[in-house]
């Protein structure tokens, strides 16, 4: 009996680790207009990345500018880069970007106006993966 337990807690050993190995989802909100905070919000995403976690944007409100081709971004240090250059980087990695189901018809423009990648977001399906144990929210 005790034999058994043995090799019953030896095989759960070796499935735990692979478990916490999975990766994390990360549903990263930008609100803000700040460069600063854009920026950092970017950073965070593109590290979560390199680190294998799957990245999602949800940009709204004075943020969802950041996704309208004409809209300008202001360089930031010590890259020299934009927000918005650092937001086109992380959709060519794969990141998934969306401005948030409000954005377009409150505002002058259009999903045409938007930047090459960036979808319109489902409230249901933002809901769904918040609520998901494995992701992780970040508001910026």
């Amino acid at each position: 009996m005790k034999n058994l337990a043995f090799v019953f807690l030896l095989g759960l050993c070796s499935v735990l680790p692979a478990h916490a190995e999975d990766p994390m989802d990360l549903l990263v909100t930008i609100t803000s207009a700040d460069s600063q905070n854009q920026g950092i919000a970017l950073v965070l995403a593109g590290q979560a990345m390199e680190q294998k976690a799957h990245v999602r944007l949800l940009l709204c409100s004075d943020g969802g500018a950041l996704a309208v081709k004409s809209k300008e971004s202001t360089l930031l240090k010590p890259r020299n880069v934009t927000p918005k250059e650092m937001l086109q980087g992380l959709i060519k990695k794969g990141a998934q970007v969306e401005v948030c189901a409000l954005f377009l018809p409150n505002s002058e423009w259009k999903q045409a106006d938007l930047l090459e990648g960036v979808g319109v977001a489902k409230p249901n399906d933002v809901a769904a993966m918040f609520m998901r144990q494995n992701v992780r929210v970040l508001t910026f």
